[in-house]
């Protein structure tokens, strides 16, 4: 007799069925696969009991806590989905500020802490840090637009394209009107494109542009696209020398090298003295916490949960 056939995979591994329902993580409503309402209308059926996830359906994910000054966390419980707003000072870099907060984090029983947006040592201001189970929104939170402002030096220009390098170039700057800044600061106006500073943690060919630039290297880089919103220049009421600015940009943008690309297409050159990230999207860092602030408003209530813990 002849041997029957096997039957068809998806006959033995039956199909995902069309109508489970889904969940966005974007809003609150919940969906199913024929675009109409999975979830009963609270106001029509008060008395309608918690829905069950479906098979193949994630929970949603719980909103964060953001904490603002001057208050610590409500509970111990907030320290494994919260979001800071922190003014980083001047000096330190983002992983100092992120060493920092995982210190006081670590003894609550939440060890992942992440920053959305690497801010230079020499610059100050908003950075965000997601802290235990918001690490997951940090891309959210990078992809947003960004308000800086700072302090650029006409005449003279450095390696990094800040203050953080000796100058090696001096042009004359005193052709340089104010009409001129200004109209010059309009024109990069729109989608660009910038070739990164050596002087960045870019890697190519698996090796931080950083690096070859102290040994004295120049690698060749691809441009990057980004986006300027506006850029307002004005002039220094006492050192004509130097251009005060404020610019609204994208993802992706370094500032010192618009500050760079201005000097250039004015006919000189130029290196920021000064930045400072003033917001991350609608977050801003008149919100934001001090890394002093911070630790005054949540030592207490560390140590009083580890002395809880060890008296257990």
């Amino acid at each position: 007799a002849c041997r029957p056939l096997a039957a068809p995979a998806r006959a033995r591994y039956p199909a995902r069925p069309r109508a489970c329902r889904r969940v966005s993580l974007a809003s609150s409503a919940t969906q199913v696969d024929d675009g109409a309402p999975a979830a009963a209308d609270a106001a029509g059926d008060a008395d309608a009991a918690p829905r069950k996830l479906a098979k193949y359906e994630k929970p949603p994910r719980p909103p964060p806590h953001f904490l603002r000054p001057p208050d610590p966390p409500p509970t111990p419980e907030t320290w494994q989905n919260m979001v800071l707003l922190i003014d980083k000072p001047k000096g330190w870099t983002s992983f100092d500020v992120v060493g920092k907060t995982r210190w006081l984090s670590r003894r609550m029983g939440s060890k992942k802490v992440g920053h959305c947006g690497t801010l230079d040592p020499n610059a100050t201001g908003l950075l965000i840090l997601c802290v235990g189970k918001a690490t997951k929104m940090v891309d959210s939170f990078t992809g947003m637009d960004k308000v800086y402002t700072g302090t650029m030096k006409l005449g003279e220009g450095t390696p990094s394209q800040d203050c953080c390098e000796e100058v090696d170039e001096r042009l004359p700057w005193e052709h340089v009107s104010d009409a001129d800044l200004a109209a010059g600061a309009k024109a990069m106006e729109g989608d660009i494109k910038q070739i990164p500073p050596m002087f960045s943690a870019i890697k190519v060919k698996g090796e931080r542009l950083y690096k070859a630039a102290r040994r004295g290297e120049t690698v060749e880089r691809k441009e990057r696209a980004c986006t300027i919103n506006s850029f307002e220049v004005w002039r220094d009421k006492d050192d004509s020398q130097l251009a005060h600015f404020r610019v609204d940009c994208s993802k992706g943008t370094y500032v010192r090298t618009l500050a760079h690309d201005l000097g250039r297409n004015l006919g000189t050159v130029a290196h920021l003295t000064e930045l400072r990230r003033e917001s991350i999207g609608e977050h801003g860092v008149e919100d934001a916490w001090t890394v002093e602030s911070l630790f005054e408003a949540c030592e207490p209530q560390v140590e009083a949960f580890v002395a809880a813990a060890n008296a257990k």
